[in-house]
């Protein structure tokens, strides 16, 4: 299983990103997908999920400005963040959630490599 994230880079304060995650692999149905972010010197926090069956949550701090979405037949998740702040700036993370099979009886995780958001001018 791969979860290839992309879209990170430099914006100004009040500008927008982009960010995408494709899953691929040995994967039957994904149940949830996720975006974390970890900025330096702090612990790594949930952003936004999308769960199957139970919605879409959104940390606080994003409520409003970052949208998450996802196209299963591409097994992809995208997070748009929009009029972004210098405290986004932090490396971002997808996380998976999934059976692998149609037998399997518990949930694998996988997480994606980071991309990098920088808000600054």
């Amino acid at each position: 299983v791969q979860l290839q994230a992309s879209g990170g880079g430099l914006v100004q304060p009040g500008g927008s990103l982009s960010l995408s995650c494709a899953a691929s692999g040995a994967i039957f149905v994904i149940n949830t997908m996720s975006w974390y972010r970890q900025a330096p010197g702090k612990q790594r926090e949930l952003v936004a999920s999308m769960s199957t069956g139970r919605g879409t949550y959104y940390a606080d701090s994003v409520k409003g400005r970052f949208t998450i979405s996802r196209d299963n037949a591409r097994l992809t998740s995208y997070l748009q963040m929009d009029n972004l702040r210098p405290e986004d700036t932090a490396v971002y993370y997808c996380k998976a959630e999934y059976f692998g099979t149609p037998t399997d009886v518990f949930e694998y995780n996988y997480w994606g490599e980071g991309t990098l958001v920088t808000v600054s001018s």
